[in-house]
């Protein structure tokens, strides 16, 4: 084992980390279940009871209308020609059906516009990841010269001259009672944690129904879970680990090496959720390939091989026909029939650690999970995080006490820390965001 240890940057500041956590991490994944072992494997797709919020960004009925509000509205672009919802459509996945959209310049994107189903369990976001939450990335598509093209102050300033949004903003924020930016990126990002997919025949099947699903799919589903390995990415309720990967798409997009600074990051793009994906193509970050079976057929032999590509990347795939056309049929399952709709109800729940902590020093990094999760230290101890799995992990935090970036740790390598200040932080890995762990620091004696 080799151990290095990574200087942290101590900027001064407020002592609580930020981050959301996960209502259903595929805990079961980190002692895999047999594959003929199908209620097991079910189990792991199976819904959330309720949609998590962050403590400082609670849901409120006022907050969640606001934020529908906003992301209908027009003014938010230069020109009154672009709303949030103009390039993520319901009917079209909460993506727009373009392989490259087109913002209010006319000019084509560089990328595919995202889907934004079950974002309430995914942090950072963009393909990218460049935005570390929900609240963060509402600025962006605004402010981007290639998108809608507004400055957030001329946003604010025509909301605020409208007595309607003084009072929706007031309603919603009653304790922080003004149109600003923080309350417009506060209330589009609640409405969006609320774009939770709807049951599809695919949940009815994972609850007990039988015969929701035909042999067929229910084949397809095994070869996921199984031969294609579909299921190292493509795992929880919302069918993606939320991680960076390298699938060997051709391009010279950096995608999250650009972000992270890291070699060991180039060419990753974050995993898309496949939730209603029938109605979301064309398929891929860059929108290149139009059909499921064009996706299936990269995996069997359009990987363009490079140093960087994806640990958890199936390698020689073959499928037949007759696989090819299962597979598919199985992921169909996971669109809804009708028009999607958004939940009648919506149960908050806090995010943050599920588990009480353990007061230990050493945790290990396996299966893309920290292990515990959740850990308690005293004041001027050193954390030591070793890598145990097969995959390039990357240390980080995020806080306004601790800024904290390990590089890349590889594969037996130690990553050794020393919190500054006693308080709460949450410790995850950028290449691998699902991977959180939460540390308390408690004050000295």
């Amino acid at each position: 084992m080799i151990t290095r240890f990574v200087a942290a940057a101590f900027v001064a500041g407020g002592l609580i980390g930020t981050g959301s956590a996960l209502l259903l991490r595929p805990a079961m994944l980190q002692a895999a279940p047999a594959r003929d072992d199908l209620a097991a494997l079910k189990a792991v797709f199976r819904r959330p009871a309720g949609v998590p919020f962050p403590p400082d960004v609670p849901y409120s009925e006022n907050k969640r209308a606001l934020g529908e509000a906003l992301f209908h509205d027009k003014r938010l672009s230069s020109d009154g020609s672009l709303a949030c919802a103009s390039c993520h459509d319901r009917g079209k996945g909460f993506a727009d059906g373009k392989a490259h959209g087109r913002g209010v310049p006319g000019r084509e994107l560089k990328r595919h516009t995202p889907t934004l189903w079950n974002l309430a369990w995914a942090s950072p976001v963009f393909w990218d990841g460049r935005a570390r939450s929900l609240e963060e990335q509402v600025a962006g598509p605004i402010e981007s010269p290639d998108e809608m093209a507004q400055p957030l102050p001329r946003v604010v300033a025509r909301l605020d001259a409208d007595p309607a949004m003084v009072r929706a903003f007031a309603e919603a924020f009653p304790e922080t009672p003004k149109v600003d930016a923080a309350n417009l990126a506060k209330a589009i990002a609640t409405y969006e944690r609320t774009f939770v997919s709807p049951e599809t025949r695919f949940d009815r099947w994972v609850a007990g129904d039988a015969q929701a699903l035909s042999k067929n799919e229910i084949a397809g589903f095994r070869l996921f879970t199984g031969k294609a390995q579909c299921m190292n990415c493509h795992s929880g309720f919302a069918f993606t680990d939320d991680a960076f990967h390298d699938i060997g798409l051709p391009g010279d997009d950096r995608g999250r090496g650009a972000v992270l600074r890291l070699p060991a990051a180039e060419h990753a793009f974050k995993t898309p959720g496949l939730r209603e994906i029938g109605r979301s193509a064309p398929y891929m970050h860059d929108g290149s390939l139009a059909t499921l079976d064009d996706v299936l057929r990269h995996y069997q032999s359009g990987v363009v091989d490079r140093p960087t590509l994806s640990k958890d990347l199936p390698r020689g795939l073959k499928l037949s026909d007759s696989e090819r056309a299962d597979l598919i049929a199985f992921v169909g399952t996971l669109t809804s029939e009708g028009e999607p709709a958004l939940p009648d109800k919506i149960v908050p729940v806090k995010a943050g650690p599920s588990a009480p902590a353990q007061q230990v020093s050493t945790v290990s990094q396996d299966d893309k999970t920290f292990h515990p999760g959740h850990i308690a230290l005293p004041l001027g101890a050193r954390l030591w995080i070793v890598n145990n799995d097969t995959r390039t992990h990357n240390v980080r935090v995020f806080d306004p006490a601790f800024d904290f970036d390990s590089g890349a740790q590889e594969p037996g390598e130690t990553v050794e820390m020393a919190f500054p200040a006693a308080g709460s932080f949450l410790v995850f890995c950028g290449i691998h965001p699902k991977m959180e762990l939460y540390v308390d620091v408690a004050p000295a004696r």
